[in-house]
């Protein structure tokens, strides 16, 4: 797509001028970028969502305890709580991006959209979406290539690594992606897209990357979840004629010079916020220490 247009204002213009749908110019990006067909493209896209439709079933089936102890089958809890602040349909959603991400966390497959950090949010969102509206599997998978396209755009303007952005580069980007995908599967026209994509990154700025022990397991699993609940919302607003009032560009370059702008130990490497708090740093160290052997010391071996 790079070899069209870098932003989402050409972007706009190219499908305005052409009468493309949002996901044609993602789609030639792969066939002329990496030279595959369009049916491998459409081939392997279905396998994807499968795999993110099989993490949200796993994540909510077996046991998610991961080696660390933090990830404790908080899907399933959310899943079958009996008293709920929510709605069925938000506690389904909540619960599946969980699971997802939860499937991570214990070593499971899953999909990296954008990353591995972020995997419960398209999940989550996306197999809730269909099942509430009984979309097709290729209208999703048009929308999986739109929020590739919009990962794209971000990438190049801004970053989705939490180590060059903070949280709100990966899970902020994840979400983004996810609202500018339900906007596009409900039919909302390329204006409402891209407005879901800015009011969802509004939404998301300046959230810091603090990863407990170095895991991408706390804060990063219930922060999925709370993205996928912002890109619902982000949609919703979309959809119903609300503005974002700043451009989706200039919302990127904000995430852009935000990240720019933010302490090192704010961006994974497990030294500031959640991180650097007392209980963090205890659980860092029996992580640490788990798995190793202790070997006996050589002056008490030889004496």
């Amino acid at each position: 797509m790079s070899l069209l247009f870098n932003d989402f204002k050409s972007w706009e213009k190219h499908c305005a001028e052409t009468g493309e749908p949002l996901y044609q110019p993602v789609l030639d990006y792969e066939v002329e970028q990496k030279g595959r067909t369009e049916a491998f493209i459409w081939e392997n896209i279905a396998k994807a969502y499968e795999v993110m439709k099989d993490a949200v079933h796993t994540g909510l089936t077996e046991d998610m305890t991961s080696r660390s102890g933090m990830v404790n089958n908080s899907a399933k809890k959310v899943a079958k709580s009996p008293v709920t602040v929510l709605s069925p349909e938000f506690q389904m959603l909540v619960s599946r991006a969980l699971g997802a991400k939860e499937v991570n966390s214990c070593m499971g497959r899953v999909v990296a959209a954008p990353t591995a950090g972020a995997s419960g949010i398209l999940p989550g969102t996306l197999t809730t979406l269909q099942e509430l509206h009984g979309l097709e599997d290729r209208s999703i998978h048009e929308g999986l290539l739109v929020a590739a396209g919009i990962a794209l755009i971000i990438e190049q303007n801004a970053s989705l690594a939490g180590a060059v952005g903070g949280c709100q580069a990966e899970t902020g980007s994840a979400a983004a992606m996810a609202a500018g995908a339900i906007v596009y599967c409900l039919g909302g026209n390329v204006e409402q897209v891209f407005t879901a994509v800015a009011i969802t990154i509004q939404c998301m700025l300046g959230l810091v990357c603090d990863p407990v022990a170095g895991l991408v397991e706390v804060p990063c699993i219930v922060r999925n979840a709370s993205a996928a609940a912002i890109a619902f919302s982000s949609s919703q607003m979309a959809i119903a004629g609300v503005s974002a009032v700043i451009p989706v560009d200039q919302c990127v370059a904000a995430l852009g010079e935000v990240g720019e702008s933010m302490e090192r130990k704010y961006k994974e490497t497990a030294l500031g916020g959640l991180a650097n708090t007392p209980k963090a740093r205890e659980i860092e160290k029996f992580v640490l220490v788990q798995d190793v052997e202790i070997l006996p010391d050589e002056t008490e071996e030889n004496s």
